[in-house]
């Protein structure tokens, strides 16, 4: 084989592979529901997170449920509204919300710093808020299957390091969120670590 061909062999393998990655990131992120399509207001917030973050912190809204996309945009709506017109904040504290319709929604995203966590943990983590109340009920196994797809997404962007750690929000600040219930499925998940 002449060089020329090996060269052209390489290339295409390469672009094959990239493809591969491309469509597997895709794959893992479709259930995204990104923040114009649940008509979300413009964000104010200007503090980037540094990526491949290590943490997860996962919460619960400890409000209403939603089990339809319209329900569920209208919720993720209210609680940035909330969090923006009622405390002030630049945006909606989570970086992403699962609805019990087994859709996540974006909400600062990947690349920008929550307000979920407090001061220690919000620069270093990514905040995932189930949109309900777990402390008696356990959120649909769609919604469960939603959020471990969202942290494959995650890697798969490079936006959380391979080696990330779940946790509980009431493993890093007093709270009872997410509640009892969602907090003992958070703990058999591979990544959760107190």
């Amino acid at each position: 084989m002449s060089r020329h061909c090996a060269m052209l062999t390489c290339a295409l393998l390469a672009l094959l592979a990239l493809g591969a990655a491309r469509a597997q990131e895709t794959a893992a992120c479709g259930s995204v529901v990104p923040r114009r399509e649940w008509k979300a207001m413009a964000s104010e917030c200007r503090d980037r997170l540094k990526l491949p973050v290590r943490y997860v912190i996962v919460s619960h809204t400890a409000g209403s449920t939603c089990a339809s996309p319209t329900l569920c945009e209208q919720q993720a709506r209210n609680v940035q509204y909330y969090h923006m017109r009622e405390k002030g904040w630049c945006d909606v504290g989570y970086n992403f919300l699962i609805g019990e319709d087994g859709l996540v929604y974006e909400g600062r995203g990947w690349n920008f710093k929550g307000a979920h966590s407090g001061p220690t943990w919000n620069p270093m983590s990514i905040g995932i808020s189930f949109m309900g109340n777990y402390m008696e009920r356990v959120p649909p196994a769609r919604a469960l299957r939603a959020a471990q797809n969202l942290l494959a997404c995650g890697v798969a962007r490079g936006a959380l390091s391979p080696r990330y750690e779940v946790k509980g929000h009431r493993d890093v600040q007093q709270t009872l969120s997410p509640g009892d219930q969602l907090y003992n499925i958070i703990q058999t998940w591979p990544h959760y670590r107190e």
